[in-house]
């Protein structure tokens, strides 16, 4: 008997272990994510592991689970590779988990996975465990995914208590796209432009920075919170202050027009592809252009510097000359964003 689905729609069945649930994963995930260790169907993976190890893990309810510029398994994939890569180290395994509510579309289900593996071959990682359970209607919203990821640690001494006065704070690209962007799904706006969001793999630049030998003293990817949180959660554990300056941050035409028309502010909006990086002064220039030249970061820019000034805090020089502070986002400015 042929192996392939022949439902339209997840069944509860889809989740109880037997035929229906072994033709879910070998027609969706394991057509997708093959790769010898999890082709094995072991009840756990067996790797080889050697030297530091980085370790992450997160889940991701993103709505509406398509959006411009991806998806939920895109989404779940970047999500992890680039924790691991904000540490330096290398991504290689990912374990994944699906909840699936019932009725969800086995169409939609495919084109998750499918971009799922486009996205785990960017950084050549694989996943090598998983688990897929399906719930009734009304115990979910369509489908949520759970990961947790491996990689070996190739730069060491990377924190966010690592940051010295005096270090330049880069930023990899124009912010606040991913919020701008699932905020524009959720209102159904038709607007006249190509806004998508950022959400991308960020190992192939990191890679770069890595064996360019940049000494990198901290990175983060700046999600939940944006710019303004990954900034101020440094003062605070770094014990420095950090100046910016709000003209070099790029943000997009789009995103300050939906900023402007919601009340928001770019920086404080999510992104899934944009990492902020404080390294030495001296070696700011040589970054940007290997950010630039080899990591199709186009946008990058140098926005700021560490200084011993209202330690713990950041400041933000405007384009009139005036300084404020630019605080942590108060609120929920948009739940669900990833």
């Amino acid at each position: 008997m042929s192996n392939k689905m022949k439902s339209k729609t997840v069944q509860l069945s889809h989740g109880g272990g037997g035929k229906e649930m072994n033709a879910l994963i070998q027609d969706i995930f394991f057509s997708e994510f093959h790769n010898p260790i999890l082709n094995s169907e072991e009840d756990a993976a067996l790797l080889n592991l050697s030297g530091e190890t980085a370790f992450t893990t997160d889940s991701f309810t993103v709505a509406p689970i398509f959006f411009a510029g991806g998806d939920i398994g895109k989404l779940a994939i970047a999500g992890t590779v680039n924790d691991l890569a904000m540490m330096g180290a290398e991504p290689q395994y990912l374990s994944c988990s699906f909840i699936i509510e019932e009725g969800f579309e086995v169409s939609k289900l495919k084109t998750i996975a499918a971009s799922m593996r486009t996205e785990l071959a960017k950084s050549g990682t694989r996943i090598v465990c998983g688990d897929t359970k399906v719930v009734p209607k009304g115990c979910a919203d369509g489908l949520f995914i759970n990961t947790s990821g491996v990689g070996r640690v190739l730069h060491k001494g990377i924190s966010v208590k690592n940051i010295q006065q005096g270090d330049a704070i880069l930023v990899s690209r124009d912010i606040g796209r991913h919020g701008a962007a699932i905020l524009m799904a959720r209102e159904a706006l038709s607007l006249e432009s190509d806004l998508t969001s950022d959400c991308a793999n960020l190992w192939p630049v990191i890679e770069q920075l890595i064996a360019a030998n940049i000494d990198i003293h901290a990175m983060r990817d700046a999600t939940r919170g944006g710019l303004a949180a990954v900034l101020n959660e440094w003062a605070v554990a770094s014990n420095v202050g950090i100046k910016v300056e709000e003209s070099a941050i790029p943000i997009s035409d789009e995103v300050k027009g939906l900023c402007e028309l919601y009340g928001f502010e770019a920086h404080d909006l999510a992104n899934e592809g944009t990492f902020i990086i404080a390294l030495p002064q001296e070696i700011a220039e040589g970054a940007l252009e290997i950010m630039q030249r080899y990591g199709h970061c186009e946008n990058a820019a140098i926005i700021g510097t560490v200084t011993d000034e209202h330690i713990g805090k950041v400041v933000i020089k405007t384009p009139w000359g005036s300084n404020r502070y630019l605080d942590l986002p108060h609120g929920e400015l948009l739940p669900r964003i990833c």
